[in-house]
């Protein structure tokens, strides 16, 4: 005998307009508790990835623009100024991924690090070894190194 499989499995689309109708009318005892609390959870962790992936794409250019001073160009300056926009909008809509930032910023310094390494064909000696600019540096619109 086959195994049934769910609506969440055979057709998410449907499962979430499925699950958002249970959630208006409050028919709670319709809802796919299990598959709803992954969502809502992979939703929170998609956010927090996002912060991460904007924060390294800003470091590596702040990293780019410190050290190959002479490869500065409006490019850079734009997409550091368009990360800095992005984590603004992202930390206004998420304000406590700001609680958050302190605690990824080792990693995510090695990203960004490993990042500049290749985009740029330095050696990894040449940069330091840790994150070289604050928090503050790194969110304000003004700050280039």
């Amino acid at each position: 005998m086959a195994m049934q499989t769910s609506l969440y499995e055979r057709d998410f689309y449907a499962w979430t307009v499925e699950t958002a109708e249970a959630l208006k009318n409050k028919a709670f005892n319709q809802i796919d508790i299990d598959h709803l609390r992954e969502e809502v959870e992979s939703m929170g962790a998609r956010e927090k990835s996002e912060l991460k992936n904007r924060l390294a794409v800003l470091i590596a250019h702040l990293l780019k623009w410190q050290y190959q001073p002479d490869r500065q160009g409006k490019s850079w300056r734009l997409t550091i100024k368009e990360q800095r926009e992005e984590l603004s909008d992202l930390l206004e809509d998420n304000p406590s991924l700001k609680s958050k930032i302190n605690d990824t910023l080792p990693k995510t310094y090695t990203r960004a690090l490993n990042k500049a390494i290749k985009e740029t064909d330095l050696e990894e000696l040449i940069f330091p070894e840790a994150l070289p600019y604050t928090l503050d540096q790194l969110l304000d619109d003004n700050y280039l190194p």
